[in-house]
């Protein structure tokens, strides 16, 4: 049995590490890093010290699949078969439970609150990114989808739009809006979330909002524009895909609507812009804590309430299982006949966080198109607040490669071991 101890931050000195690169003379200076380590002893194994870290460094960023390949299964399919075949043997022999919330109709009571918190904080980080774009600078590729936050553009050549051939690849930047930033992902509302799927026919009689506002109204939040069914009993399953709604004549009158927060308003109008630098870093720090709570929340709200990913294109579905509606029109759907691929999404189905080029000094040199791979890439929203004045989250410091020395030109990167 290992003994594992956690100290607190210690000095590591390491001999590998006795020496960095300053500038182009060559230059080497002494090298202490304080780093949270792991301590890992091994009473088999004599001699024997495992030094592991708290958090990764310099970690890549997911893969990028092709268009022509279909999204992976966030738990694979072989997993899921034996998980099921072994929940079934155990339950064999156990008396039959009832159906938790919301799988029975009801409302799971302690992420009401999660929800309202989720939907003030995209109504709070969409307010505040109006005023910080105003600040820094954000620019936008007019061909494709890349965007730089940054004085210029960055000079790679990955554009993937119309006539990017006559460009070299280049990007032909111009100034950002709001939805190059957060990128609109809508769903359809349901008014009733057990209810039958939305038909083919059906696609244009029902509203789509955002995916994240669906998500928080079926956990709870109530909206006047966008009513939905709320059940007071759980349902009554007479077989496995259908169901009857429980008698509540008995129930008292329902009181009047107490929602446990205040639904903030999107302003659409000239945002005021902070007039000091401490206005601005303030605002800056609150976007990134929005940011923050948004993802965590939401997080935490796809673990009760399903959300459906198609496998093959980005259209999202919030409930139990995915609509019929025919529109898919990713890599040959002609053999699917327009119907999706529904699949259980992660987090960055629901948000995506658009990953930019980190900018290491925003009043320096811009990015070189040479030393490309020397540096990082951070969530658009991250990179605007860190221009603006936030400190960095620890989740985000391994993908932005804080930590690597950039050379000063392609002559000095040749030497780079």
């Amino acid at each position: 049995m290992a003994i594992i101890a956690q100290p607190e931050l210690k000095l590591f000195k390491s001999s590998s590490l006795q020496g960095v690169l300053l500038g182009s003379k060559g230059t080497y200076a002494p090298l202490s890093v304080k780093l949270p380590v792991h301590f890992s002893f091994h009473p088999k194994m004599k001699n024997s010290l495992v030094v592991k870290g708290m958090c990764p460094q310099n970690a890549d960023l997911e893969r990028r699949y092709s268009k022509k390949q279909k999204k992976p299964f966030p738990v694979p399919i072989v997993e899921l078969r034996r998980a099921a075949r072994e929940r079934i043997k155990r339950q064999k022999s156990l008396p039959r439970k009832p159906i938790p919330p919301p799988k029975n109709g009801l409302l799971v009571r302690n992420l009401i609150p999660v929800a309202y918190e989720v939907l003030n904080a995209r109504t709070t980080l969409l307010n505040n990114l109006r005023k910080l774009i105003k600040i820094v600078p954000v620019h936008a590729c007019k061909a494709c989808t890349e965007i730089h936050v940054g004085p210029v553009g960055h000079p790679f050549k990955t554009c993937s739009g119309p006539r990017c051939e006559a460009r070299k690849g280049l990007h032909d930047w111009t100034t950002a809006n709001i939805h190059d930033i957060i990128v609109p992902v809508d769903a359809f509302h349901l008014y009733d979330r057990l209810g039958k799927r939305i038909a083919h026919d059906e696609r244009f009689s029902i509203p789509r909002i955002p995916a994240v506002v669906e998500l928080c109204i079926q956990a709870g939040v109530d909206l006047p524009d966008y009513p939905t069914k709320r059940r007071r009993k759980p349902v009554i399953r007479i077989g496995k895909s259908e169901f009857i709604d429980a008698n509540e004549d008995d129930l008292p009158d329902p009181p009047p609507p107490n929602s446990p927060a205040l639904v903030l308003e999107e302003f659409h109008s000239e945002p005021i812009l902070p007039s000091t630098m401490e206005e601005r870093v303030l605002l800056a720090e609150e976007t990134l804590k929005m940011w923050g709570v948004m993802r965590h929340g939401a997080e935490r709200l796809m673990k009760k309430y399903l959300v459906r990913v198609c496998g093959y294109c980005p259209e999202i579905h919030v409930g139990p299982s995915g609509h019929k509606a025919q529109n898919c029109g990713a890599y040959k759907h002609q053999q699917r006949n327009g119907q999706h691929g529904w699949q259980a999404a992660v987090l960055n189905d629901l948000i995506p966080p658009r990953y930019v080029w980190h900018v290491p000094d925003v009043n320096g040199p811009p990015l070189q198109r040479e030393l490309r791979s020397f540096y990082g890439q951070a969530p658009s929203v991250v990179e605007i607040c860190y221009q603006a004045g936030a400190e960095i989250p620890d989740e985000y410091k391994p993908t932005m490669r804080l930590d690597i020395g950039i050379p000063s030109d392609a002559r000095e990167a040749e030497l780079v071991i």
